[in-house]
């Protein structure tokens, strides 16, 4: 069919919403576009993974050519997250508040074995097993530490995710769409407040059966 005959298939009501949409794929090239080469890290170093990530803005691998140079020192200007490094239990809280003072759209990569998984203190006591435990991590990097090249490929994959958004399906701009993470309780533990109701189960069971015995 010809264009003409396009256009009288769809119905009258439906046309100005076609145009809309047609409209909204531009504008979500546009501001992907955008997004995917602004990125404001935060300077969030917690051990040795910081070491590559810092070098990683050196001139030999040079991040800025991605748009990923001004690392900013406040959480309210950057909407990256970097975890590189052992997150411990204590530091996790600052971890969070941070987390939550991040303006949307903001990401979170988890750098090397520690951040990801706990690493070789993954059973330590003080040691958080992954910061996706309290996070939603967008892009993982193995490794201990992580080369270069991996971080920048990390950049890549992140972009990728970015240009696959869309402002009518984003969380930030829906209704109550912005994720607020509790602060988690530190005391002989960590605890995550969102499981307390679980954790208060579990306890009552386990008092149930120490009685019971």
């Amino acid at each position: 069919m010809t264009s003409a005959q396009d256009d009288q298939c769809v119905p009258h009501d439906l046309d100005r919403n076609v145009l809309v949409t047609k409209l909204g794929a531009l504008a979500d090239k546009l501001v992907n576009w955008g997004w995917k080469r602004s990125q404001f890290p935060l300077a969030f170093g917690l051990a040795c993974c910081a070491m590559e990530m810092i070098a990683t803005r050196a001139s030999r691998h040079d991040q800025a050519r991605f748009g990923w140079e001004f690392v900013r020192g406040s959480a309210r200007q950057a909407d990256l997250m970097i975890v590189s490094g052992t997150v411990t239990k204590k530091m996790l809280p600052s971890i969070v508040r941070l987390w939550n003072q991040m303006p949307e759209p903001k990401y979170v990569i988890a750098m090397g074995a520690c951040a990801t998984s706990g690493g070789p203190f993954k059973e330590g006591y003080n040691v958080v097993s992954g910061i996706d435990t309290f996070l939603p991590v967008d892009v993982y990097i193995t490794g201990y530490p992580p080369r270069l090249e991996a971080v920048l490929r990390a950049f890549a994959k992140l972009q990728q995710k970015i240009e696959g958004l869309s402002l009518r399906t984003s969380r930030w701009y829906a209704k109550d769409g912005v994720i607020e993470i509790p602060m988690p309780w530190l005391g002989p533990d960590i605890v995550d407040v969102r499981r307390a109701g679980e954790i208060s189960q579990r306890t009552k069971v386990h008092s149930q059966w120490e009685a019971f015995i």
